[in-house]
């Protein structure tokens, strides 16, 4: 049985932004040590906020959370040493070469002599930068850069990094480049890793852990391949020629879920054209389910047969899809920038 106490611990965490913009209703996440925990979820979900509280730099409006064993009002200090922050945004000063940035981080935590020097050349070669070591981070490639911020988070040795969209931006080379990174930093160092990202393919690839987080709350947590190993079955979706009103999917919800074999039928689109159905035997089910749709007179644009993805997770428990949820972000990200707040 483990008994060390979390890495992370957050509960109830509710944060509100100038024009009643909420940001967290009620957060709650535990990260054990040693683990890589993804917080999944639409932009404008919460992440970044949780984060920033979690790292000191912005305070709840109420409920509590301690990183590394201490508390992050009561002991923000503590906290601060314990972590590495690579935000969003490169941290780096661009001017400046590779090595000096990492050897003033280094000396802002207190490094120095020999011992600062060794850790440089160490997180310079791990990140496969020696060669650009004396060039301007002005010239870096946008994966270059990532890499330095990643290893700017790391000069201290702090027992849990914080990575926050660590790879928005770049380009899928050296998306997968960083993906292979953090992959050896949690197994090679036994780092706690605290991932936040909108890309349902990283989440799956890199947590050992998720939490979807939608509108401020965790809507569920657990293991990727658990999450989707509890949508039993398959996953068919079905595009409709035509939009169907609130009464059409009534009916359309009674006759589908009639199909022998299917568990589930959920519109997930607000226009009333995409249908998702969750089936023991998607193929079997299939015929079943066209064959339904023809005699209400639905016509089907395109159908499709696939194992249960996070996405289905999102939608089973966030009741709308992933996209949409992506749309609805972007919009509360506007409202936020145009009164003052950021999530």
């Amino acid at each position: 049985m483990n008994t060390r106490a979390p890495a992370v611990e957050a509960r109830q965490l509710i944060k509100t932004y100038p024009g009643d913009v909420t940001a967290l209703s009620g957060m709650d996440i535990t990260v054990e040590p040693g683990t890589v925990f993804g917080l999944l979820g639409p932009n404008g979900a919460g992440k970044s906020t949780t984060v920033k509280i979690l790292t000191t730099l912005a305070r709840p409006d109420s409920g509590t959370a301690t990183v590394a064993g201490h508390d992050v009002l009561r002991h923000p200090d503590r906290v601060r040493r314990a972590i590495g922050v690579v935000a969003q945004s490169s941290g780096a000063d661009p001017v400046a070469t590779g090595r000096e940035n990492l050897r003033l981080q280094g000396r802002l935590h207190g490094l120095k002599g020999a011992g600062l020097s060794r850790r440089v050349a160490e997180l310079l070669d791990r990140f496969k930068l020696a060669d650009a070591a004396g060039r301007q981070v002005k010239g870096y490639s946008g994966g270059m850069r990532r890499r330095l911020d990643v290893a700017l988070g790391l000069v201290h040795r702090p027992e849990v990094l914080f990575l926050d969209e660590p790879t928005t931006g770049l380009d899928p080379e050296a998306r997968t480049a960083m993906w292979d990174e953090i992959a050896r930093l949690a197994g090679d160092e036994g780092l706690t890793i605290l991932l936040t990202t909108h890309y349902l393919e990283e989440a799956d690839r890199l947590a050992e852990r998720i939490a979807i987080v939608d509108r401020g709350r965790v809507v569920v947590e657990g293991t990727p391949d658990g999450l989707k190993g509890e949508l039993r079955g398959d996953a068919i979706h079905l595009e409709l020629r035509e939009a169907v009103g609130q009464a059409g999917r009534t009916l359309l919800k009674g006759s589908l879920g009639g199909v022998p074999g299917v568990h589930e039928v959920l519109f997930d689109d607000a226009q009333g054209r995409r249908v998702s159905v969750r089936a023991d035997d998607g193929a079997a089910a299939m015929p079943a389910l066209l064959g339904a749709l023809e005699r209400a007179g639905v016509g089907v644009a395109a159908a499709t047969v696939a194992r249960p993805s996070l996405d289905d997770v999102y939608l089973r428990h966030a009741g709308r899809r992933y996209s949409e949820a992506e749309a609805e972000g972007a919009d509360s990200l506007a409202l936020a920038g145009a009164t003052g707040g950021t999530r």
